[in-house]
C-alpha cells in the first residue's frame, strides 16, 4: 500500500463497527466520527457523519494534513 491519500482495499477485520479498514482509520485526522465512516461506491472515498448544532451532514473523512481518504483507483487511457 502507498501511503498518502490513498488506502488499499482490503479486509474489514472483525470487531470494527464501521466497517473501516484499520489502515484508513490511523490516516484519519482525529476530531472525525469514525464510527459513521463508510466508503462510497459512487466516488470511491470515505465519508462521515458531522453532527453540527443545526443539521447533520455527510463529509469526507480526511487526513491530517487535510487530504479525503480514497480508495485507490485504475485509470483508463483512451487509446
Amino acid at each position: 500500500m502507498t501511503l498518502g491519500a490513498c488506502a488499499a482495499p482490503g479486509d474489514m477485520g472483525a470487531g470494527q463497527s464501521a466497517g473501516v479498514p484499520e489502515a484508513v482509520l490511523e490516516l484519519a485526522a482525529p476530531y472525525q466520527d469514525l464510527e459513521t465512516a463508510r466508503l462510497r461506491a459512487e466516488d470511491g472515498c470515505y465519508w462521515y457523519l458531522h453532527a453540527g448544532r443545526v443539521e447533520t451532514t455527510l463529509l469526507p473523512l480526511r487526513t491530517v494534513d487535510g487530504r479525503p481518504i480514497c480508495t485507490a483507483t485504475t485509470v483508463e487511457k483512451a487509446g
